[in-house]
């Protein structure tokens, strides 16, 4: 590729009079230039330590859909597909394009799906070495996989200026920083902001548009498949442990984040992994640990000595969000690209804040649809902007903030695969056990991952259940390396009555998060939820 033919390409989009391209640079050269650029350090045994600065989580509330002739119609507007005028967003492409040039970009050309019939091919041009490094890091690399990518259009582009500051009087936005996405120019701007998880949370809601009118399901869920071809699928919002629990030795990942579910089976949506590494440790999660100690790795706002480069994952000076980005094929049990059959087990995840779920429940089909349309969790310390404590919240398909379209599409196609494929679906509670945030205690990830064991293992289809008063789960009497007494929120807690206020409080807001989506879904699914 010549500077000529990318810069060409770019000029198709705007991009013009533009200093250098450095495209397609490869990993360890990136390395170089982030470190001589002093935009990171090199740490002890190989990976940068980079710093986000204000943003350390996504600027949700900066987070717009431009309104548009192609998607009218498809576009589920709200609180978190927030409306940007068409005119507005050309003036800001005009204002951002403008103050690229003269400027060095850097531009990666990679793949966003590992299926072959179902890849496509992204761009991300961006200021930084580092966040080139990023994209090069999360998507999917052509070089890796013996394949070539063109410099013709790619099918999304995100271009990413981090060091851009809007005036939202001006530019129509809410902060200096911006997040936004044009459907029908297939074109995302993203900037002053430099929290990485910006780029990846984008490719994933462009895949979220597009997947589905394919009809493959697009799931905000890790990944891995076991001994004998058996694969699950794990639901989950960032903090309840969809990359720690995928992350099993004894079994493949696929991928820890994004997938697509087609008639073919699974797909990762992702080439990387990007992991919370607060208080990380070798005991309990030694597949991630290990990442934060190889070559290849960029740790965002981990806190490290300059003298000795040996970093401390303990430290959250800088925010609870600390992260880890490494490529899967570091991971030695990963499969790369992340492709599999379809699911055995579905597993959804759930941050209980209020201490009231079950740790662990087996769910009918229409429970599964139920709780995956309203995505219970808890919004975890430092994942978002002002979020300094989890708080209660529910996120339609566990993962509304990157679902362009309304939640019961997505739903309407979970249930389809269920049923077509007679999927087996589990609901765990990584949450808190004994009493609400601030009372009870985190559950313990070593019960956790025996919950986990039996139910892929098979050993929890033939125990005894019962029926939780409130929620309605069935709940297993019986789990291997579990005591029983943690199976029992109710015993847990330890004030039964103080338990049923509880769960009748949480029952209430599930009551209300299901009205409030219940335009478009079928009444009848109401009865899956609480009495």
């Amino acid at each position: 590729m010549t500077q000529s033919a990318i810069k060409q390409s770019l000029e198709k989009i705007g991009l013009v009079n533009l200093e250098r391209i450095y495209w397609n640079t490869p990993t360890p050269a990136l390395y170089e230039r982030v470190v001589r650029r002093r935009e990171g350090h090199l740490s002890h045994m190989g990976p940068l330590v980079v710093r986000t600065g204000y943003y350390t989580g996504r600027a949700a509330k900066d987070k717009f859909i431009v309104e548009e002739s192609s998607s009218q119609g498809k576009v589920w507007w709200g609180e978190i597909n927030q409306c940007f005028p068409e005119d507005c967003f050309d003036a800001l492409c005009k204002r951002v394009f403008s103050y690229l040039e003269t400027q060095q970009v850097f531009v990666q050309d990679c793949f966003a799906g590992a299926d072959p019939a179902y890849e496509v091919p992204v761009r991300v041009v961006t200021q930084d070495a580092w966040h080139a490094l990023f994209a090069r890091t999360m998507l999917i690399r052509p070089v890796d996989i013996g394949r070539e990518i063109g410099v013709d259009e790619p099918q999304f582009t995100v271009v990413h200026v981090p060091h851009f500051h809007a005036i939202p009087s001006k530019q129509h936005t809410n902060s200096e920083a911006f997040v936004i996405l044009h459907l029908g120019k297939r074109l995302a701007l993203i900037g002053g902001t430099s929290y990485a998880g910006e780029i990846k949370k984008m490719i994933f809601t462009w895949m979220n548009y597009i997947l589905p009118q394919q009809d493959i399901l697009s799931m905000h869920a890790s990944a891995n498949v076991g001994k004998d071809g058996d694969c699950a699928v794990f639901f989950g919002l960032s903090g309840t442990g969809k990359t720690t629990l995928s992350a099993d030795p004894e079994r493949r990942l696929i991928g820890d984040d994004e997938h697509g579910w087609s008639d073919e089976g699974i797909f990762n949506i992702e080439g990387g992994c990007y992991a919370k590494v607060i208080q990380l440790s070798a005991e309990k999660e030694p597949e991630i640990y290990d990442m934060t100690r190889k070559f290849g790795t960029i740790m965002e706002n981990v806190r490290f000595d300059i003298d000795s480069r040996r970093v401390d994952l303990d430290d959250d000076c800088l925010t609870e969000n600390t992260r880890a980005a490494y490529p899967i094929p570091n991971l030695p049990n990963a499969i790369y690209p992340g492709v599999a059959g379809h699911p055995k087990n579905i597993v959804m995840l759930t941050a209980d804040a209020f201490g009231v779920l079950p740790p662990v429940a087996r769910l009918t089909p229409e429970q599964a649809k139920y709780y995956f349309l309203l995505g219970y969790t808890a919004k975890v310390a430092g994942t978002e902007t002002g979020i300094t404590e989890p708080e209660a919240v529910f996120s339609p398909c566990f993962g509304a903030p990157f679902m362009p379209m309304h939640p019961g599409v997505y739903a309407r196609l979970l249930g389809e695969k269920i049923a077509k494929h007679h999927v087996n679906c589990w609901l765990i509670n990584t949450g808190w056990s004994g009493g609400p945030y601030g009372v009870g205690e985190r559950m313990d990830i070593t019960d956790t991952r025996a919950m986990l064991n039996a139910v892929l293992s098979g050993q929890l289809d033939d125990v005894s259940y019962r029926e939780h008063s409130i929620f309605r789960l069935q709940m297993p009497e019986t789990c291997p390396g579990v005591d029983a007494r943690v199976l029992d929120p109710v015993c847990a807690w330890g004030d039964a009555r103080a338990y049923e206020k509880k769960a009748c409080e949480l029952a209430g807001l599930f009551h209300k998060a299901f009205d409030d989506i219940a335009g478009d879904i079928e009444p009848e699914l109401a009865a899956a939820g609480p009495a």
